[in-house]
C-alpha cells in the first residue's frame, strides 16, 4: 500500500502572505489542525493550529500583522505519493513530525497525519485478531 491509497487529497492550502488570523479561521471551519502553504502548488511551509496559538498569544504581537510567512514551519518534510505507508511510517517518526505533506513530483498531491497511520493499523490488527480467533481452538 502506498500513500495514494492513505493520503487525503483535499488539504486546505494558503499562500505565504495569508493573514495569520485567516489561517485559524480557515482551520476552525474546515476543522483541520494544519493549513499547507504553498507557492504554485509546491509546499513551502506548514501552520499547525499549535503554531498559530503560540505565536499569536505572544505577548506584544499584533495578530492582524502576522502571516503564514511568519509562522510557518519551513524546514518541511514531505513524503512522495508513491512511497510505502511503513516507509512513510518510518520517515515521519524519524522527522518528529505529525502531518505530512503528500507530493508528486514535487507539487502537492495531499496530506496524510499520524491519525492515519494509527486508524490504518487498528484496521489491520482488527483483520489479524479476526484470523487469529478464526484459527483458535475453542476453549
Amino acid at each position: 500500500m502506498t500513500l495514494r491509497d492513505l493520503a487525503r487529497e483535499e488539504v486546505v492550502t494558503a499562500d505565504p502572505d495569508t493573514p495569520a488570523t485567516d489561517l485559524a479561521d480557515a482551520m476552525r471551519e474546515e476543522n483541520v489542525g494544519s493549513v499547507v502553504i504553498t507557492e504554485d502548488r509546491e509546499p513551502v511551509g506548514l501552520v499547525t493550529d499549535r503554531d498559530v496559538a503560540m505565536e499569536l498569544c505572544e505577548e506584544g504581537v499584533d495578530p492582524a500583522a502576522m502571516t503564514a510567512r511568519d509562522i510557518m514551519t519551513e524546514d518541511l518534510f514531505t513524503v512522495e505519493v508513491d512511497a510505502g505507508v511503513y516507509e512513510a511510517i518510518r520517515k515521519t517518526g524519524e522527522a518528529n513530525v505529525r502531518r505530512v505533506p503528500v507530493v508528486d513530483d514535487g507539487e502537492l498531491w495531499g496530506i496524510v497525519t499520524l491519525d492515519d497511520f494509527f486508524v490504518l493499523l487498528a484496521a489491520e490488527l482488527g483483520e489479524l485478531s479476526s484470523v487469529v480467533q478464526s484459527e483458535s481452538p475453542p476453549y
